[in-house]
């Protein structure tokens, strides 16, 4: 039986050592340019996960994964530098060459909705018909 390392994760459970060895290459050097060392990246995604598993506030983050300022600011900064863009496509191929990953989608259309100025729904003028007509040189 092969024993795979994916498992269904609780709203406090970190990452597993294997899955974290996969990831920890494709992150950045914890050294950056400037400043001062970043916090270990290993707790700063188990923060990251943690937060949208539990769809808590950002300021509510338990003090074991740190200053919530430091998860909040480095989320948007690896999404600008490409980080997690990377990371996903490399653990996406690795996953494939391993036949680790089956693709299921299904999509039913009664939960798929076009947003009203999209449907064809009548345009409301910002002003009232009166100042319309006036602005386009009524009467």
């Amino acid at each position: 039986m092969v024993q795979s390392d994916h498992r269904i994760v609780g709203l406090a459970v970190p990452l597993t050592d294997a899955q974290w060895a996969r990831i920890e290459p494709l992150l950045p050097d914890r050294t950056p340019r400037r400043g001062g060392r970043w916090r270990d990246h290993r707790q700063m995604i188990d923060a990251i996960a943690w937060k949208f598993r539990t769809g808590a506030q950002w300021v509510h983050l338990p003090a074991e994964y740190g200053s919530w300022k430091g998860v909040y600011t480095r989320l948007p900064n690896w999404a600008i530098d490409g980080t997690w863009e990377r990371a996903f496509t490399a653990l996406l191929a690795q996953a494939e060459a391993e036949g680790d990953l089956d693709w299921v989608v299904a999509v039913d259309s009664t939960i798929v909705r076009v947003h009203q100025n999209g449907a064809g729904a009548r345009k409301k003028c910002p002003y009232g018909f009166r100042q319309a007509v006036a602005v386009v040189g009524g009467w």
